[in-house]
């Protein structure tokens, strides 16, 4: 009788040592798949931002060739 308890309590800790560590994984997805996000997003907003310094440069370059 006394190994059945033994058994159970040892079962019941294993389980819920799995469920804890299943749920930090999830965690630990959730908050990289959020950084994957933002940085993706920064680096849309880089981007844009050196596409359009690109574009305005040339324009100036243009308006430099005009007047001269």
């Amino acid at each position: 009788m006394k190994s059945m308890k033994v058994l159970f309590v040892v079962a019941t800790l294993t389980a819920s040592s799995l469920a804890m560590a299943t749920g930090g994984g999830d965690r630990t997805f959730a908050r990289m798949e959020s950084a994957r996000k933002v940085s993706m997003e920064t680096y849309q907003v880089a981007q844009k931002q050196k596409a359009e310094a690109a574009v305005a440069q040339s324009k100036a370059k243009a308006a430099d060739r005009t007047n001269g």
